[in-house]
């Protein structure tokens, strides 16, 4: 470890918000150390905004909490109190040693130390173990500015020992690889190798918030570094699955695993659609058959993934409305033919009444998000469009501009547009019950077909008609 004298830079060629100056000035002034650190000093470096600014300090807690008028105790059993200045928050924490980490996550306890180098030295990558003054300069102790500079993720120490105090920094490692670009240091991938198997410690809750960073990220295809150094199978053991298969078809270029990242990279960073992306074929291995030419089959793969996936979403424990909207997406994402006319003779067409049709079975709320996934998994299919792939991306696209068209056109396609409500059919003379709303139903089927219908006047008069049939 380099000696702290030695590793100061000057401190005029980076800024840091007034708030955290003031912070730092005032417990400076009443005899304590502090310094911006971790987090926030690597974006700083590399001139990305940090999300928050953190400050570690020589003082104890409840020294800080005399030094400032609005604190808040977030984690004081840990040396973190709140400070709220400016109407931010800015987390102050105390020097500290971890006590002995029992379950591959979390210490026995920590003890507070007056010592800056200490606590870096406890932190999990050089890249989040420098501490910045805007007076001293940054204190980099674990060369994490060159590791930047670099562009490679490396644990603070012994990669081993970093990890088996918490195997949750082996997402970490894999996580930053992703946001940053950048690549694992041999030892640092051998240890998370080594290690994989502690990821069973972890909560679902925490893994989760991991994969969700690294899916989102500029760098999804991460993901299959991650199940290279067999990290994956510990958090999705059925992408494995994918892997081994083999697609066996002209109209397929990778295996299900590859063909999955290559849609996953092929969506924009939207939460639920690199879920959807990620799950769509989950069911391929399960639903695979092969006929007598050779040839595989994926039969009802899409209904079988989107149950899959409900039931990894729900282990994985995310919320009911996310696990609803991805699984939706993947159900319906195989489903060209309610969209795209396929005919030999002319090629691939989408009208307006089919996208109609669509929205009213699949609904609004994410059509867009469904038109990107199948983009995505067109895409993804060949290592070269052939004119099948080329026609179905030009229908897709014209699906979209349609989908503007009717939503600029306000064309109805659900019960809610409707010109008329089951009220109006009572005061017909329809009985509540599920004849009524089987005819609000056929009506609202005819006007799908014919916007032009959607008028009460229109509607009434067809509603009477059907009344006169029923009695």
């Amino acid at each position: 470890m380099a000696d702290m004298e030695n590793v100061r830079s000057q401190a005029t060629e980076y800024k840091i918000p007034a708030a955290v100056a003031t912070i730092i000035e005032r417990l400076e002034a009443a005899g304590y150390e502090a310094y911006a650190v971790g987090g926030c000093v690597r974006d700083m470096l590399l001139s990305r905004e940090p999300n928050d600014w953190d400050i570690t300090t020589s003082a104890k807690p409840e020294q800080v909490k005399e030094i400032f008028r609005r604190t808040v105790d977030t984690g004081i059993e840990h040396g973190t109190v709140t400070v709220v200045m400016d109407h931010e928050n800015y987390e102050v924490t105390t020097y500290r040693v971890d006590g002995v980490y029992l379950d591959g996550r979390h210490p026995s306890g920590v003890i507070f130390t007056a010592s800056l180098s200490e606590d870096l030295k406890r932190r999990d990558f050089t890249i989040n173990a420098m501490a910045y003054h805007p007076v001293k300069g940054l204190i980099d102790l674990y060369n994490g500015r060159g590791d930047l500079t670099q562009g490679v993720i490396r644990c603070v120490g012994v990669a081993n020992e970093r990890f088996s105090e918490d195997a949750l920094r082996i997402l970490r490692a894999f996580r930053f690889a992703a946001q940053l670009g950048f690549a694992i240091d041999a030892e640092t991938l051998a240890a998370a190798k080594t290690l994989a198997e502690n990821l069973k410690l972890i909560s679902k809750e925490r893994i989760a918030a991991e994969l969700v960073k690294l899916l989102t990220s500029d760098h999804p295809e991460e993901f299959l570094r991650m199940y290279d150094a067999g990290v994956a199978n510990y958090i999705l053991p059925e992408f494995t699955s994918c892997m081994e298969t083999e697609q066996n078809t002209p109209f397929h270029s990778y295996n299900v695993g590859v063909h999955t990242m290559k849609v996953v990279c092929g969506v924009h960073a939207d939460r639920v659609l690199r879920l959807a992306a990620l799950l769509h074929d989950i069911a391929k291995p399960k639903t695979k058959t092969v006929d007598e030419k050779g040839q595989a089959h994926f039969y009802g793969h899409a209904t079988l993934s989107a149950k899959m996936a409900g039931e990894i979403l729900r282990d994985l424990k995310f919320d009911n409305e996310t696990i609803r909207r991805v699984t939706h997406l993947i159900e319906h994402h195989d489903d060209w033919a309610y969209i795209i006319n396929r005919n030999d003779a002319t090629g691939t067409s989408v009208t307006s009444k089919a996208v109609r049709k669509e929205l009213n079975r699949f609904g609004s709320e994410d059509f867009l998000l469904l038109l990107e996934l199948m983009r995505a998994d067109a895409n993804a299919k060949l290592e070269k469009p052939n004119s099948d792939t080329l026609h179905t991306l030009s229908a897709l696209d014209e699906a979209e501009r349609l989908y503007g068209d009717i939503l600029a056109a306000g064309e109805c396609f659900s019960l809610k547009d409707l010109k008329i409500t089951g009220s109006d059919l009572i005061a017909m003379g329809f009985k509540p019950g599920p004849r009524l709303g089987e005819t609000l139903n056929a009506l609202l089927q005819e006007v799908v077909e014919e916007p032009a219908l959607n008028t009460r006047e229109a509607l009434l008069k067809r509603a009477a008609s059907i009344g006169e049939a029923d009695a």
